[in-house]
């Protein structure tokens, strides 16, 4: 016969089963979840040159069309087109017998004016001759001088010289042609190449903004490089000399509400055509206390509006809400919404949504432009 077990036996056995199973509830409970790691930056101020990309088209320093001063035939054409002319330089000859003929025969006449004047000098002291007559002879003669000089220069008009010094183009007359004195067409046209004009547009939007961000203190003005523009080409290669503006147009165009700026280039392998098409980017100020923001660290709303996630000092993810202005290379100028010391997620922003509390390490997901442009992070 086995014994019967006591009651002090059964309470004991009771006691442990409970306790067993109290335990085996305790070891199957999850653990606590542990705060996510996210990578932050911490955002400090620095002075950022603006600059504005405006499009353009560049223009000839200066252009001169050469035209015949005298009527005549072409004789010769003294220049090769597409080729460098100097000022002064003879382009082509008009036949000039004709006007030879008539400076010699001025000659003449002036010869025989001025004789007889010189005569009658003399004899209106002696009452010989009246001091009418005198006074005819004295102006025939400054007639006939006149006339002489007007012959000298159509002889020498017929000597058509450049006007200018530059590249001339192609020539719309050839040898034997006839050529007026006044004629509506050129006969070639001369473009002073370098120096070269770029005319660029700048809105008057842009041009307003510019001014009041300078008259409030958001923006200094740049000292040397204000005046600095370099140009970017129509094939995407930026061009190796750098230009200075020269002038800002005082009228706004009524049909696209922007204003004409010029700037000026250096171009003396003739790399820069008239009528290319190029960008130019000009300083606009200095912003002494810019906010750069990496790229990743900027989201944008179901509305489309800019925001960013930032880490408090407490460790807790918050949404901040700002205004970015442009791109600054793989930043964001960001005028508004964030401050100098934020930390802002730029790695791991799916894991959190504001509210929750992080652990914060440096972000590993800058290039190293976006890292040089920071603080380091804590």
């Amino acid at each position: 016969m086995h014994p019967k077990p006591t009651f002090a036996a059964l309470v004991s056995a009771a006691a442990l089963a409970v306790f067993g199973l109290s335990g085996c509830k305790e070891s199957s409970a999850p653990p606590a979840q542990q705060a996510p790691q996210v990578g932050v930056v911490t955002l400090k101020s620095q002075p950022y040159t603006l600059t504005t990309e405006l499009p353009g088209r560049t223009s000839a320093y200066r252009i001169a069309e050469v035209r015949p001063q005298v009527s005549g035939i072409i004789q010769k054409r003294l220049f090769t087109e597409g080729s460098d002319v100097k000022a002064n330089q003879q382009l082509y000859q008009i036949d000039p017998a004709t006007y030879r003929a008539a400076y010699k025969s001025a000659q003449a006449a002036q010869i025989s004016a001025s004789a007889l004047a010189d005569r009658y000098k003399l004899l209106v002291v002696d009452k010989a001759v009246s001091q009418q007559a005198f006074d005819e002879a004295r102006a025939s003669s400054l007639q006939a001088q006149a006339a002489l000089e007007q012959a000298q220069i159509n002889l020498r008009y017929t000597k058509v010289l450049a006007p200018i010094s530059g590249r001339i183009g192609r020539s719309i007359v050839t040898e034997g042609a006839l050529v007026n004195s006044g004629q509506a067409d050129a006969l070639a046209t001369i473009q002073q190449l370098d120096p070269i004009y770029v005319d660029v547009t700048q809105s008057t939007k842009e041009l307003l903004q510019l001014r009041r961000d300078l008259a409030e203190g958001r923006l200094s003005a740049a000292a040397d490089g204000a005046a600095k523009v370099r140009l970017r080409l129509e094939d995407g290669s930026d061009y190796p000399l750098e230009g200075k503006l020269e002038f800002s147009d005082v009228s706004v165009d009524e049909g696209t509400g922007s204003v004409t700026l010029r700037a000026v280039f250096p171009n003396p392998d003739y790399h820069l055509l008239p009528g290319m098409f190029v960008h130019a980017e000009l300083v606009a100020g200095v912003n002494q206390k810019a906010i750069l923001v990496p790229q990743q660290g900027v989201t944008r709303t179901p509305q489309g509006e800019a925001m960013s996630m930032v880490v408090n000092e407490k460790n807790v993810v918050e949404a901040r809400p700002l205004k970015a202005e442009r791109t600054a290379g793989n930043n964001w100028l960001v005028i508004s919404g964030l401050n100098e010391g934020d930390r802002v997620i730029t790695e791991g922003l799916q894991f959190v949504q504001p509210g929750v509390e992080v652990n914060v390490k440096p972000a590993g997901n800058l290039s190293a432009n976006q890292a040089e442009s920071q603080t380091e992070t804590r």
